[in-house]
């Protein structure tokens, strides 16, 4: 077995761009860990680095303990397994499987007989003698992880290796892998953006933002005490509505979240409250999911919120509402960050505004770069304003319900996640 600690591990690319950032993360032996993030968030970069194709701009690797960035590839003990299979079309299953062994010089009946035991173990034992492409998708991500098997590596990195496979048989093979390497005791990373698939593998889920490590911890950890704003969004099938509150304290008698004009109330004993209190008068973020939220009559007692039926999702088996409760949503999306932060300053606006004015009536040259600039950044009507948060609700299968119609809720008020509007979680000490 092997673990891996990284120690503020940086990844600049020429050019500037940041693809990693002081990036810790210890994994143990025999651990299968999970780095989840969306695409360019730097986790194949992270996974590159580990088995020694990339370079660190800074920051270390460690292999049971001893560094490893001097270390080539070859030297590593480490097995990859890609999103595109990298099989040799003109081999065999037994071939492609066989060839780690072939190439470090194993005779033939010891690479023979460690080929029908990883092509067993992965349940192609039939299709030895098949070419790769007469297989599917799933039998050949099966091959390329045999071929990673038989070398006996102490650790597995896999790399999105169930991207390119449908549903059905992603489900399938996720239950074998796990299954695998729990089988062989190795250690695993394996880089995905499926929460579904690190919810489900995982020993411990690492998730990455921008080349930052934002959580880790078991799925469990991070689902239910996420670290940060991004990850409670990122995690969970409803999203998670998280809504800006300001903070009422009346001494001695409770705490009230106002959310718009509505109010969630916590009783002066609650042993959150004395953590909260300290943002008297201040806004934060509340999260709630779905299954904190029960359908109620109008007017019912207790924290209950009143709003109407935004849209609503039919999925068979139950129907999701989405709801406005009149609060405003905490900004949380990359996309809406990065449209805001090129919107220019007024003075620039004005400036370019004048050039091209000048371009018309002739009296400066067309540019046709200064026009392409002027689209990009030209603000677009009513594109930034804050917006009204959604709740997720879990509904019977095709309830009574149009667009519009008001629903009430009532909040499990355990159930309540606190960050702070920069994102870090708020830890009120609660469950």
């Amino acid at each position: 077995m092997s673990s891996v600690a990284l120690k503020d591990v940086t990844k600049v690319f020429p050019g500037g761009t940041v693809a990693l950032d002081k990036v810790s993360l210890d994994v143990a032996d025999g651990e299968f860990m999970v780095l989840l993030g969306p695409s360019g968030c730097g986790k194949s970069t992270l996974l590159r680095i580990i088995a020694g194709l990339e370079e660190p701009t800074a920051g270390s690797v460690l292999m049971d303990g001893e560094p490893a960035d001097d270390l080539p590839p070859r030297e590593r003990g480490v097995a990859m397994v890609f999103q595109d299979y990298a099989l040799y079309p003109h081999m065999n299953v037994n071939d492609n499987i066989g060839f780690p062994l072939k190439q470090a010089g194993v005779d033939l009946d010891e690479r023979q007989r460690r080929t029908v035991d990883a092509a067993s173990a992965l349940g192609i034992p039939d299709l030895l003698t098949r070419r790769i492409a007469r297989l599917s998708g799933g039998q050949r991500q099966r091959v390329a992880m045999g071929r990673a098997i038989v070398r006996e590596p102490a650790l597995f990195l896999m790399d999105e290796p169930l991207s390119n496979i449908d549903a059905g048989q992603r489900a399938e093979l996720r239950t074998e892998i796990s299954g695998l390497a729990q089988q062989l005791g190795v250690t695993v990373i394996y880089v995905t953006h499926d929460q579904t698939e690190a919810l489900t593998m995982a020993d411990k889920v690492a998730i990455l933002r921008k080349g930052e490590l934002q959580d880790v911890g078991t799925p469990d950890a991070v689902y239910n005490r996420p670290g940060t704003m991004y990850v409670a969004a990122f995690l969970g099938s409803p999203r998670m509505g998280l809504m800006e509150a300001k903070v009422e304290v009346w001494e001695d008698s409770h705490l009230n979240l106002v959310l718009g004009d509505q109010r969630l109330q916590l009783p002066w004993h609650d042993p959150r409250r004395r953590i909260l209190s300290r943002y008297r008068g201040e806004q934060i973020v509340v999260g709630l999911r779905a299954e904190a939220l029960t359908p109620v009559a109008p007017g019912a007692p207790g924290n209950v919120l009143a709003g109407h039926v935004r849209t609503m999702e039919h999925h068979g088996h139950e129907t999701l509402a989405f709801i406005d409760v009149g609060a405003t949503a905490a900004a949380v999306d990359d996309n809406r960050s990065a449209d805001v932060a090129r919107v220019p300053k007024k003075g620039m606006w004005n400036s370019l505004r004048r050039t091209v004015s000048r371009i018309v009536d002739g009296t400066s040259p067309a540019d046709e770069e200064m026009y392409d600039t002027l689209n990009d950044l030209k603000p677009v009507p009513g594109r930034h304003h804050r917006r009204s948060a959604e709740l997720a609700v879990r509904l019977t299968p095709y309830p009574q319900l149009r667009n519009g119609t008001p629903l009430s809720v009532a909040v499990d008020m355990e159930s309540l996640h606190f960050f702070n509007p920069r994102g870090p979680r708020i830890d009120v000490g609660w469950r």
